[in-house]
């Protein structure tokens, strides 16, 4: 685990595999700010695949996050064919021939954490590429 996120204690993880439906698995808070990491998982191996992140600070100190808050941004943001990850993922696991996800997820502001989300994102992908000279195979660009 990314040293970043242990001060974070609303988080949880769940797994899931191309078989199961998303939004059932998926148990991110439905109106948390923060960030989520998903890994593929082949037996004993386990990669980070992706870091995303979601809620907006705005210049006053307050959030704005979109209805759903990390649940819907696992579930329904986009990716990979500019639709919902519930129907991407599935199928970008079989094209990889990924057996199986781990996906972390951490609230990063509420009322004990003021930590804007999208700063923690950056710092794990920056310790990613510092050990990696890349960004997570899922993760486009930053």
């Amino acid at each position: 685990m990314y040293k970043e996120l242990k001060k974070f204690k609303t988080n949880n993880q769940f797994n899931y595999t191309a078989d199961d439906s998303l939004e059932e698995v998926c148990n991110a808070s439905e109106n948390g700010s923060g960030v989520f990491l998903v890994y593929a998982v082949d037996g004993e191996e386990k990669e980070l695949i992706m870091v995303g992140s979601t809620g907006t600070i705005q210049n006053d100190g307050t959030l704005k996050s979109k209805n759903g808050g990390l649940f819907d941004k696992i579930v329904n943001g986009h990716q990979f064919a500019k639709t919902g990850r519930k129907y991407s993922w599935p199928t970008q696991m079989k094209t990889e021939g990924i057996e199986r996800l781990e996906v972390y997820w951490y609230e990063t502001y509420n009322a004990k954490n003021k930590v804007i989300p999208t700063y923690i994102e950056g710092l794990i992908l920056q310790n990613f590429l510092d050990e990696n000279a890349k960004l997570p195979r899922w993760n486009v660009a930053f």
